[in-house]
């Protein structure tokens, strides 16, 4: 066996050894009415914009396609669900303080105004998870009439 062969061996190994460490894609349980859309009651399109665009990152309400079972692929994913659970959960919205939610509501506003939200290596593949501008203004328009969104600076 030549060396170059040898090489292809071992890397298609190590691809079939790394399917076996997936990650955990069981979403954890939360008390409904914690959740960010029952306790700000947004219109019924800004709901689904927000379900669409943010609730598979930012909420326990994670659908898992098929590409999350292929490693090392399944990892990143898995990291960045985590990290966006981590710093925005609009599962465990109810539990935030009112500084730390009002503080929350105006990052997510200014995430999704300046673009940088949802993240566009995820509206690549999730394409209806785009904004159009329209959606975008409605988004943050309605975000920012939330009682003390405006007011609050930190």
């Amino acid at each position: 066996m030549t060396l170059k062969m040898k090489i292809i061996a071992g890397l298609v190994a190590i691809l079939v050894i790394i399917q076996f460490f997936g990650i955990d894609k069981e979403n954890p349980s939360y008390q409904a009415e914690n959740d960010f859309i029952a306790i700000t009651n947004p219109p019924e399109e800004i709901a689904k914009i927000i379900k669409t665009s943010c609730y598979d990152c930012h909420s326990y309400h994670t659908k898992y396609p098929w590409y999350t079972n292929v490693a090392p692929l399944s990892w990143w994913i898995g990291d960045h669900i985590e990290e966006g659970r981590e710093h925005f959960n609009l599962s465990e919205w109810g539990n935030y303080s009112e500084k730390k939610a009002l503080h929350k509501l105006e990052e997510f506003y200014e995430e999704v105004e300046e673009g940088e939200m949802p993240l566009s290596s995820y509206t690549i593949i999730h394409g209806e998870a785009s904004l159009s501008e329209e959606q975008v203004e409605m988004l943050v328009a309605w975000v920012k009439s939330l009682p003390g969104v405006e007011q609050h600076k930190d």
